[in-house]
């Protein structure tokens, strides 16, 4: 069995790492597995890039402004949402790469961001062959938005689109609608699999993938990076207080909307209000940060920016007593499983993907949706908790019992071996 992984990237982002882990989950269990991506990163032997050369390189960033630019001059209603809507109108066609012509079964994740165009799917579909779908976000079953907040409209024909400019029964959403409406027309035998029970149940309820197989099956983890470390020597390591309680948030970018920062903000605040009483509380922040003023949180701030070596991340949840999740929209966090892996109790609201991982006080907290108080009183709880360990050992279980690298390809071999004798 012959298995090609698709994904727009390696490396940057949350769908790569998912993608990236599931096909070391694979070579693990002896999947013949090879992942094909827009242009390789990593120096990963099993990744392979379509654009890996000087013209590649400038198609890929020519074909990325000319998706992009349209939509963020003459579409995007505001600033924030430029990136939260994707037409998928440029691309590249991948249908006759050996690694496609030869895979007995093709794999598609993220693909966005001028990777495969709508077009280059349709062909991907009618080469036949049994495509499984991981689905990071949305975009699969919307008219292009990646997460529709509280919009309803994929469950019809998608229009009227709260993130565009120009908005109307007719507008670029409802145009997206019909051009994936056409896309499946041409699928033969495909399973959509979501990463967390939420987005499986959106999926089913949308006009487009209703009717279509849908799974749930999480991302993996390699549970020896992410493991519980020395909390006294990490913290010296990183120059941290051993004695102060730290709170960790990290993102790929802290100011992506959906991250929730200013939940954040407003709930440190509270914190310092309502719970400190002179404790010595610090705030270790990793992740691309453009403009946010970190000196607007109420305790003193380690800014770390971003990380690219798991073995550092993992020492960062490790020295921390709590992460914290303020997401508004999420499927399933990979910082939430690998905070958990290291044995570090999670904050985050109850919305989402995220209920898959957190169970309220058994090894983290899940605070009521958008609500900076109850944020901060989770926060407060986790750092005075009698119960620490136990906490910190449930964290570590939830992992162990459903996302490793084993658990995870088992089931997916499973899909693949379902498809392959229909």
């Amino acid at each position: 069995m012959k298995v090609t992984l698709i994904n727009t990237s390696d490396a940057g982002g949350g769908a790569p790492v998912a993608c990236l882990r599931l096909l070391k989950a694979l070579e693990s269990k002896h999947v013949d597995a090879v992942m094909q991506v827009q242009e390789k990163k990593t120096t990963e032997l099993g990744v392979k890039g379509t654009n890996n050369y000087f013209f590649g390189r400038v198609k890929i960033n020519f074909d990325f402004l000319v998706e992009r630019l349209p939509f963020i001059w003459f579409n995007a209603k505001e600033k924030p949402l430029r990136f939260a809507f994707s037409t998928a109108n440029i691309g590249t066609d991948i249908s006759e790469l050996p690694d496609i012509v030869n895979a007995d079964i093709l794999h598609l994740h993220w693909t966005n961001g001028a990777y495969l165009s709508i077009n280059n799917l349709k062909k991907l579909f009618q080469t036949g062959k049994p495509i499984v779908w991981t689905l990071h976000d949305m975009w699969a079953f919307t008219g292009g938005c990646h997460y529709a907040g509280e919009c309803d409209h994929f469950e019809r024909e998608c229009g009227n689109c709260w993130m565009l400019r120009h908005s109307g029964d007719n507008d670029l959403s409802f145009e997206g609608w019909i051009r994936k409406s056409d896309m499946y027309k041409y699928t033969k035998n495909i399973v959509f699999v979501t990463c967390s029970h939420w987005l499986a149940d959106v999926a089913r309820s949308s006009s487009l993938l209703k009717g279509f197989r849908i799974e749930t099956i999480p991302n993996p983890i390699d549970t020896e990076i992410f493991s519980p470390g020395n909390k006294e020597a990490l913290r010296l390591k990183w120059g941290i207080d051993p004695r102060s309680k730290v709170i960790l948030f990290g993102a790929a970018n802290i100011l992506d909307r959906r991250k929730g920062i200013n939940y954040l903000v407003e709930a440190l605040g509270d914190l310092k209000r309502n719970y400190s009483d002179g404790e010595n509380i610090e705030i270790v922040i990793f992740g691309k940060n453009k403009s946010f003023n970190v000196s607007q949180l109420p305790f003193k701030v380690y800014e770390l920016n971003t990380i690219s070596s798991q073995n550092d991340i993992a020492g960062l949840y490790s020295l921390a007593d709590v992460f914290v999740s303020p997401a508004v929209e999420d499927n399933l966090p990979n910082t939430i499983m690998e905070s958990l892996a290291c044995g570090t109790p999670v904050v985050a609201f109850n919305t989402g993907g995220i209920p898959d991982m957190v169970a309220h006080k058994r090894n983290g907290y899940l605070a009521e949706f958008k609500s900076a108080a109850d944020f901060a009183a989770g926060i407060n709880y986790i750092l005075n908790s009698e119960e620490k360990h136990e906490l910190s050992l449930n964290a570590r279980r939830k992992v162990l019992s459903t996302f490793t690298n084993d658990i995870v390809a088992a089931k997916y071999i499973a899909v693949y071996q379902s498809i392959l004798n229909k």
